[in-house]
């Protein structure tokens, strides 16, 4: 559930940025809505009437301020909070089980006073993509012991975690990302987690926690979802959870003081989405790999991999990014990567990688778009009059340091090309004309004139 919630953390552009995309937000729908009751309507206004409405307090595309449609009725009407925009009730109780208010341009401070408190039965909250000023995330929350799911992500919290999250034994989802001045530190993430022993989904992406990674995340063996980047990680990485039964997305990147090593991979894996660069993360690249048959990223630049590229990673025919740049690794760029029909992405640049390279192997990768092999040793050898070249796409081409005494043929076909990163060759002559859909050309430590 919610698994796509985390393809907003990787992108196909060449940087490999932390983009907002895709989010996905709890739906409540009830054909026949039950009756709600008088005391949890009247929290629910109150709550509403604590908030400024502002758009700009919700980043998401699509936002609007749900509680604008809830009505207030007059005296001698009656109104159904059950069938309100982002509300959810118990259909036999009608008390409120479900509140969505994801996007819905909040503006303001909460507290443990809040009337949202008053609604004892919740068991899903989603108030993610609002801004709540800055406040820190009552303790008042660890009431909600049956609560399931918690999503509290991108809403300008701030300060440290209440531990009192650890009383929330039945969460099986458990998201506070994008919180920038959030803290994970006294209580620090051991005392939090030792509790949540369902989860299914934890992301704590950009929450700064400044501690290791406690051992104990390898039992929780219902664990579908780890997002763990860009929190100040230390120590070294538990290589046991990588072996979890039923992790399919698994973000630790961007924690430069966070030591590791990819294990064997001994057991076939439900691995979808793999991203561990910018890290210590050390060693070679275990021919097993080729078991996590459903990769689709492999992310694993700018850390301290060495060894050849193995050519087990041929067999992850699902991939659609692999970023290895930046590394150690050596020996050749492998024919076989012409065989990943669905990569869409591709970069080994800044690695000790040598030799020949047929550079027409690149054409026939018909969903190739970005691809960075710059800054090796390689020497890149161009077919003349290959038809293929002027079907390919390209919207990002880095060849800096190639050893090319002239711009390739390709390049004149490229209409669709966004950045063009050729610095530091031997190119003679006059500059290639960009195409008109270039932003970013980088051509320095040339010989160009003109």
């Amino acid at each position: 559930m919610l698994l796509l919630l985390f393809l907003k953390l990787i992108s196909l552009s060449y940087e490999i940025v932390i983009t907002e995309s895709d989010h996905d937000h709890y739906s409540f729908t009830s054909s026949q809505p039950a009756t709600c009751h008088d005391d949890e309507k009247s929290a629910l206004l109150q709550f509403r009437d604590s908030f400024l409405i502002n758009k700009s307090a919700s980043g998401y595309e699509g936002a609007y301020p749900k509680v604008l449609q809830w009505n207030n009725p007059q005296e001698g009407e009656t109104s159904n909070c059950c069938s309100w925009d982002g509300v959810e009730c118990d259909e036999e109780t009608g008390n409120v089980i479900g509140l969505d208010l994801s996007s819905s341009c909040l503006y303001g401070s909460i507290n443990s006073t809040s009337t949202i408190f008053r609604l004892v039965h919740l068991r899903r909250l989603n108030l993610s993509y609002n801004h709540f000023n800055y406040s820190q995330i009552p303790a008042s929350i660890g009431q909600f012991s049956g609560m399931t799911h918690l999503d509290l992500s991108a809403s300008a919290f701030s300060g440290q975690v209440p531990v009192e999250i650890s009383n929330m034994s039945n969460l099986s989802s458990l998201d506070l990302s994008e919180n920038f001045f959030l803290e994970l530190k006294n209580p620090n993430m051991r005392s939090l987690m030792q509790n949540l022993t369902s989860l299914e989904i934890l992301n704590l992406n950009y929450v700064n926690i400044s501690s290791a990674i406690p051992d104990f995340l390898a039992n929780l063996t219902s664990l579908t979802t780890l997002g763990l980047y860009n929190c100040e990680l230390q120590g070294e990485f538990p290589a046991k959870i990588f072996q979890l039964p039923n992790l399919q997305i698994l973000i630790i990147g961007s924690n430069s003081n966070l030591n590791g090593y990819l294990p064997e991979f001994l057991q076939p894996s439900l691995l979808k989405i793999l991203r561990v660069g910018n890290t210590r993360f050390s060693g070679s690249i275990p021919s097993s790999i080729q078991n996590l048959e459903y990769l689709e990223f492999l992310i694993a630049s700018q850390c301290n991999f060495s060894g050849p590229i193995p050519s087990s990673l041929g067999n992850l025919t699902q991939l659609v990014e692999l970023s290895l740049h930046r590394n150690k690794f050596h020996g050749s760029i492998p024919q076989w990567l012409s065989k990943l029909n669905n990569l869409k992405f591709l970069s080994l640049s800044d690695n000790n990688l040598g030799g020949s390279l047929k550079f027409d192997m690149f054409f026939n990768m018909k969903s190739l778009s970005g691809l960075q092999i710059g800054h090796n040793n390689l020497s890149l050898l161009f077919e003349k009059g290959n038809k293929n070249a002027t079907l390919a796409k390209f919207n990002l081409v880095g060849l800096g340091s190639c050893n090319l005494i002239e711009f390739p043929d390709f390049l004149r076909h490229q209409n669709k090309l966004e950045t063009l990163l050729i610095a530091d060759n031997m190119i003679r002559g006059p500059p290639l004309i960009p195409a008109p859909s270039i932003k970013k050309f980088m051509a320095g430590g040339n010989m160009l004139k003109g």
